[in-house]
């Protein structure tokens, strides 16, 4: 797919030429959500468009999973995310002529993402049949304070001459989600198509209201739409799939007709539908009574908050500057409102990956959200907590004691079909269990409240049993996947026997901290010294020949790929599995990876021949690696590669950089450029007791800035040429931070400061398999 063409603004991201042809990326580009409700970034009159979509968090249906050979142990049933009822569609017609910009050839078209006020803007002026200059401007919001609401103002204007002029805006039900995103099964086709059962319809005089209910996951979805209309004649018809509102007006030269539309959702899965619609309404209600403005200035608060303690400043490299600010944006939208839901790989704003959450959701948006917005990140971890008990029968059916949770999935139920990429991924669980450690030493939140002990008492026992203590005593884990995919099914992969290791010291460490809760999970003193014990026994393959760390035992023993012979990507698409699961091909950082979360298990020596060696084997053919390879590549001390993969992290939407951003934004790694910036360049860590940061500033950028919120103290750090200056810009000093290795004591009064030190890698700057540089 094409992305579009944008202008470069370090606030807004404005297409200022509506291509017809860029619509499948460009709805994806502006999407709207709060992490309750989203909307697909749609043309207002429906055609032309790629995918309509408006998503509920936590709103889904079940399908069949077939399997050509059974086998035990398998799920039985997939789940995808669902389009709901659709409110964004306002049909136009001017004197009898419907608006479609394919066919009125507009001399304006343009559309833009406002970063601080949090609205989509469009812009289209053509001359009718008539000769009238005719122009459509609309503001459309998902609200980030009343979470229920979507809304637009839609208005129509005849500039220099008459118009009859008719709107149709419509709340429609029943629409089909794309199947051929979720799953090629026709099986799974015929469930979805037909997910929602009709329940309620009702009709007022400026709108309605739509109940339904999905056939198999038992889900009331409601939406209600009102209108407020300036200038027109209002008529209102319903079905149980439709609310069709239609607003006729006579304009004459330099008139307008506006419409102010608003939709609310609500969903549950035991309410009756009557009081779902209820609740839809009175959401509708809610936004009524704060009106147009009240919504705009409500949007507006939230977002000057936002920036005022999470904003991101990069001089040197405007694209990048739009790019972070967009990524810090989509970030904060996709969980602002989230409740007992997770946040999807894409979050709602497209089918991609059947709006399923993975364990990049835990490693990467869950740590980012701690130092930028606590509380939502918080009420993502009680959503993981709360499908304790599911991964808990997860572990009993694979024959493991504790807590095995779900590779992908929406309820919690592990909907996976491909085990050697799910089930055999068990380090989900430690990238689970680090999210809760990570969370509670950022914010310094008590774990028993967000049941982070259990997640993590439960874990280490899943470790316990899935491990092995040979003759020698040490400890393995045998048949399991790392994050990369294209290497699966091994022995000893050292990011999860890392992982692992600090999951069962987590755990030991959290039932020290908190024994109440310890004891009544059952844990005693014998148990977390078995678990210490097997942490600190944990074998790490080496190969001391090469100097390097196997990323799984014998990895450097594959025969090498042929990277020349083959300039065909993404390579499982291209090549089958039995063919690279055994080679030396990457196809995301894995290794890599564990050099970052695991840095104490590392010498600096290590890091920098480490990375140079997986380096050169590491494709990305997924979006999530750039953003690890930036941090580990300025850990290595090569910041303008760094920068290089930041790039690459930053862009991948706004570019279309790896193709499938019609699908929907990557929110991981829309985390993951935040994340590449502040613990890439800026060297932040955040898994000792004190901040530390060690900021680098590659050769093209003058200037970065960025603010984390640590232990309830918003800090700001500011790195130029003259050195890094940390503030104190919010609560109460002094906080300790560790610059460059200096303690720094940062009150408000005084800054602490560390001059800028030059690179000084170990190694040269490490090369790529040939065309798999970094795509910036």
């Amino acid at each position: 797919m094409a992305a579009p063409t944008l202008d470069t603004d370090p606030w807004t991201v404005r297409e200022p030429h509506v291509d017809p042809g860029t619509l499948a990326v460009a709805e994806s580009l502006f999407s709207l959500a709060n992490g309750y409700l989203g909307t697909r970034g749609t043309l207002d009159e429906v055609e032309p468009c790629a995918t309509r979509g408006t998503y509920l968090s936590g709103v889904y249906e079940t399908h069949p999973l077939s399997y050509p050979e059974g086998g035990y142990g398998h799920p039985g049933e997939g789940q995808a995310l669902l389009t709901v009822a659709d409110g964004t569609p306002l049909r136009l017609l001017v004197d009898g002529v419907v608006l479609d910009v394919r066919e009125v050839r507009p001399e304006l078209h343009e559309r833009t993402l406002d970063l601080r006020a949090g609205t989509l803007d469009r812009r289209v002026r053509w001359t009718a049949l008539s000769g009238t200059t005719i122009e459509v401007t609309s503001r459309r919001l998902v609200s980030l304070v009343e979470r229920s609401v979507c809304a637009v103002r839609y208005e129509v204007r005849a500039v220099d001459g008459p118009a009859h002029v008719v709107v149709r805006s419509e709340l429609v039900s029943g629409a089909i989600t794309p199947t051929g995103v979720v799953n090629d099964d026709p099986r799974v086709a015929d469930v979805l198509d037909t997910a929602f059962e009709p329940q309620v319809h009702r009709r007022v005089d400026d709108g309605g209201a739509l109940a339904s209910r999905t056939r198999r996951s038992g889900i009331t979805v409601a939406a209600a739409v009102g209108h407020r209309v300036d200038g027109g004649r209002v008529d209102t018809r319903a079905d149980e799939h439709h609310v069709v509102t239609t607003v006729a007006a006579d304009l004459g030269p330099g008139e307008s007709l506006t419409i102010v539309k608003t939709v609310g959702y609500s969903w549950s899965h035991d309410a009756a539908a009557d009081s779902v619609v209820g609740e839809a309404s009175a959401a509708v209600g809610s936004a009524g009574d704060l009106g147009w403005d009240g919504l705009l200035a409500g949007q507006r608060a939230v977002l000057d908050e936002l920036w005022a303690t999470a904003d991101v400043e990069v001089d040197g490299d405007p694209e990048l500057q739009q790019a972070l600010r967009y990524a810090v944006f989509q970030l904060f939208c996709s969980a602002a409102c989230i409740s007992d839901a997770p946040v999807g790989a894409k979050g709602l704003t497209g089918m991609g990956y059947s709006g399923h959450t993975f364990w990049d959701v835990e490693g990467f948006v869950l740590p980012a959200l701690s130092l930028l917005r606590p509380d939502a990140a918080a009420r993502l971890l009680r959503w993981r907590s709360g499908t304790l008990d599911l991964a808990r029968e997860r572990a009993a059916t694979l024959g493991l004691d504790g807590a095995a949770f779900a590779w992908r999935t929406i309820s919690g139920h592990e909907v996976s079909a491909y085990w050697p990429a799910s089930t055999a991924a068990v380090h989900v669980n430690a990238d689970v269990a680090r999210a809760f450690w990570l969370h509670q030493n950022v914010t310094g939140t008590d774990l028993v409240s967000l049941g982070g002990v259990a997640v993590l008492v439960e874990t280490a026992r899943l470790w316990t049993s899935l491990g092995h203590e040979d003759a020698a005593g040490r400890w393995h884990l045998f048949g399991t996947t790392g994050p990369d995919e294209y290497t699966g099914v091994v022995d000893d992969n050292v990011f999860t026997n890392l992982m692992a290791a600090r999951n069962l010291r987590w755990a030991a460490d959290a039932c020290r901290r908190w024994p109440e809760r310890a004891a009544e999970l059952g844990v005693d003193d014998a148990e977390t010294a078995t678990w210490r014990a097997a942490a600190d026994a944990v074998h790490v393959p080496w190969d001391g020949d090469l100097q390097v760390h196997p990323m799984n035992e014998n990895f450097t023993a594959y025969r090498e790929w042929h990277f020349e012979d083959d300039d065909s990507y993404p390579v499982q698409e291209h090549q089958h599995y039995a063919t690279f699961y055994r080679r030396q091909v990457l196809k995301q950082a894995d290794l890599v990876q564990a050099l970052w979360w695991c840095r104490d298990d590392f010498t600096p020596a290590e890091v920098a021949r480490d990375l140079d060696y997986y380096e050169a084997r590491t494709v990305r053919d997924s979006s999530l690696s750039a953003a690890v390879q930036a941090v580990v590549c300025a850990q290595a001390q090569h910041p303008d590669l760094a920068l290089r993969y930041l790039r690459e992290a930053a862009l991948v939407d706004l570019r279309d950089v790896t193709g499938g951003s019609a699908e929907g934004l990557h929110l991981a790694s829309v985390a993951g450029a935040w994340l590449a910036l502040v613990a890439g360049l800026g060297g932040m860590r955040e898994d000792h007791e004190e901040l530390e940061i060690a900021p680098l500033l590659p050769a093209a950028l003058s200037r970065t800035a960025w603010s984390v919120t640590w232990r309830g103290r918003v800090l700001r750090v500011q790195t130029t040429r003259e050195g890094t200056t940390v503030t104190l810009v919010r609560g109460e000093g002094p906080v300790t931070v560790v610059a460059d290795g200096v303690r720094l004591s940062v009150t408000a009064d005084t800054p602490g400061h560390v001059p800028l030190r030059a690179p000084d890698p170990l190694l040269g700057e490490p090369r790529q398999p040939a065309g798999r540089e970094p795509r910036t």
